[in-house]
């Protein structure tokens, strides 16, 4: 029984993943399960098992207390007379504790059978958790399985040792599959059940997107590009913010490729979902602006404490900027975590009393510290930006005319941020 005890257990962790100490701890507690179904439950406290784990030998044994004389002994299961004692080891005295074997072939055809079964419940119980913590090790990560089966509206997905579950509120709009297609899907949570890992898993969240990327992008998975934020709505559009930490990489184009092919495969994987790719910047008025892409804007002025910005925009590029129904300025919103309002030139001139791109063509205005220092930290209540980005100093009071001249129209927020129209369109 030895050897095919052991080729067994080899078998089971090389194909299951179980290690052999836990199948032997599992056989060492069927075999004390047997002992309580052959003895009285309550006399198998002194009761242990041995198991070799070289050879797959294994004893079982109960510890009894010496006592001098036969007529001493009242509880054969713990106590044993000194005569039969030193039969067992010669050296035995009164009041020692010897161990005895209790050879197996004694428990009996029942307490066999349940000692196997208690063996078997083990090697399943161990299997599930093997698989559950495979899969809980991929949770917030992607994976590619197998469209298994589909019902109302729900899809299970086979991934190989499990299956995973995707619903309809995981699904883009739009997207459909057939059985056998080979999907896929980002694992949002591995619960374990008494059946098996539960694995819920997703095609809309955000970050299906930057896993999609990581996958794709040398320069990611190697650290060289950093993804620093991400905005979308699934199935329409997704902003991404790029960082590079080599002044020689371009990390716009590292996720774009040569001819966009990079960029392109995740599209295509998205089922035509549009991706806008820009560049992160510490100062939150070029993150803003670059946000806003590809609409242009003339003027940002930024409050990190309140997280709100005011963008003037060229008259052509409001609705750019805004986007169809808003999409454009909210996936900006998400990206940046500002509120953001946007007006035309047109509109806030009125108030201001002049247009804001005549008052950057001045030089005079162009100078000065503005209102960050040369490490980028805030040092104002309000400030400006120039079409590049750059902090620029104000008229005086220009801060309180814009917020007269834009006073009542409707900021486009984070939270705010819920699309109205999940089809893809271009913006208008």
């Amino acid at each position: 029984m030895n050897k095919e005890l052991l080729e067994a257990l080899n078998t089971l962790e090389r194909e299951k993943g179980i290690s052999k100490d836990t199948l032997f701890d599992a056989i060492e507690n069927s075999l004390l399960t047997a002992c309580k179904n052959h003895f009285s439950k309550n006399e198998t406290d002194n009761v242990h098992v041995e198991i070799d784990r070289e050879t797959g030998d294994f004893k079982v044994f109960t510890d009894k207390v010496v006592v001098e004389l036969e007529d001493d002994v009242m509880d054969p299961m713990v106590e044993i007379s000194l005569d039969d004692a030193v039969k067992i080891a010669k050296n035995a005295q009164f009041g020692d504790t010897i161990s005895i074997e209790i050879k197996s072939e004694e428990f009996g055809r029942i307490a066999t059978q349940n000692a196997k079964n208690v063996i078997l419940q083990k090697i399943r119980e161990e299997e599930r958790n093997v698989i559950y913590r495979q899969f809980h090790a991929k949770e917030s990560d992607i994976v590619t399985g197998v469209v298994q089966h589909i019902f109302q509206k729900n899809i299970s997905i086979n991934l190989g040792k499990a299956d995973a579950i995707l619903n309809e509120s995981e699904m883009v709009k739009g997207e459909h599959f057939k059985v056998n297609d080979r999907i896929k899907v980002y694992v949002l949570e591995v619960k374990a059940t008494s059946k098996g890992p539960r694995i819920l898993v997703s095609r809309t969240h955000k970050d299906f997107v930057k896993r999609l990327f990581e996958e794709e992008v040398t320069e990611i998975k190697d650290g060289i590009v950093e993804i620093k934020s991400i905005a979308r709505e699934p199935g329409s559009r997704t902003k991404m913010a790029v960082y590079s930490n080599n002044s020689g990489v371009d990390p716009v184009g590292a996720c774009v490729g040569v001819n966009g092919i990079r960029v392109n495969s995740i599209v295509d994987e998205l089922g035509g979902e549009k991706i806008d790719i820009i560049c992160w910047d510490e100062n939150p008025g070029n993150l803003i602006q670059n946000a806003l892409s590809p609409a242009q804007t003339v003027a940002v002025f930024a409050d990190p404490e309140e997280k709100s910005a005011k963008v003037v925009v060229p008259d052509d590029q409001l609705s750019l900027a805004i986007g169809k129904e808003g999409q454009n300025a909210r996936l900006a919103a998400k990206l940046t975590g500002y509120k953001i309002d946007i007006k035309s030139e047109t509109q806030a001139v009125d108030a201001v009393g002049f247009r804001y791109s005549d008052y950057m063509d001045e030089e005079e205005y162009m100078e000065g510290e503005g209102y960050y220092d040369e490490n980028g930290e805030y040092i104002g209540d309000g400030y400006m930006y120039d079409e590049n980005g750059n902090p620029i100093e104000p008229v005086e009071g220009m801060d309180e005319v814009y917020t007269e001249a834009v006073e009542g129209v409707d900021d486009v927020t984070e939270e705010s941020a819920n699309p109205t129209d999940d089809s893809s369109s271009e913006e208008e």
